[in-house]
């Protein structure tokens, strides 16, 4: 049988990921020193004979590749999770790549004051249409698929649904948070399949992921 195979998020996720399986024993060495390779091989240890096949993508298609079980696992950030959903267990909030979805408007605004119809832009329509449902507001939601603050700016819209983690941007272009939607932060996703046929291995290297993350998070 061959090793677990994970689907990994490039870029930012991909670099806490693999910090946190060398925490665990793992060998990542293929991973720092990947070139244009898209899978490579993860060897554990002498006390962690475990062994990973790391798959890595772009966020959307972790959901994919572990949805149809081409990958037992996927690493990947909540907001794709919320913004695209799919057929896969959540098992395990790894702990790092925090941030969260806001309203953001520009500073000085009333988002919520009238009954005039607002128009509002985002990466993830999905995200901002039930948040607005859950507010039995009627809303105008246009995707965006850049700099999701040049639609204030404008005059496109009202208002924007983003990742917020510093609020830096926000600022620079004159817009402030309006109201906290979520939080956001890297998850690990299972295949329900998988998950019957290699219960075992797959959370004896869920329960080592969270050891760590605890050990870590204890430190700092």
């Amino acid at each position: 049988m061959r090793p677990l195979r994970m689907a990994l998020t490039k870029g930012r996720l991909e670099k806490s990921t693999v910090a946190l399986l060398e925490n665990t024993g793992m060998n990542c060495e293929s991973l720092r020193e990947k070139g244009r390779r898209l899978i490579l091989p993860v060897s554990g240890g002498t006390e962690n004979p475990a062994k990973l096949q790391v798959v890595l993508s772009k966020a959307p298609d972790v959901l994919t590749y572990v949805e149809h079980g081409v990958c037992e696992l996927g690493v990947v950030g909540k907001d794709v999770i919320q913004e695209h959903g799919g057929r896969f267990f959540e098992i395990l909030d790894l702990g790092f790549g925090k941030c969260g979805f806001a309203l953001a408007c520009p500073k000085g605004t009333d988002f919520f004051h009238g009954y005039q119809s607002k128009t509002v832009a985002t990466k993830y329509p999905n995200v901002a249409r039930r948040f607005f449902e859950s507010k039995a507001m009627d809303v105008r939601i246009i995707k965006i698929e850049g700099s999701v603050e040049l639609a204030p700016l404008l005059g496109l819209a009202d208002g924007i649904v983003d990742i917020v983690e510093t609020g830096a941007t926000l600022r620079e272009n004159g817009l402030e948070v309006v109201e906290r939607i979520s939080e956001i932060s890297a998850r690990l996703i299972v295949n329900p399949a998988a998950m019957k046929l290699r219960k075992r291995e797959i959370e004896e290297l869920a329960a080592r992921l969270e050891q760590e993350g605890k050990r870590e998070e204890a430190v700092t």
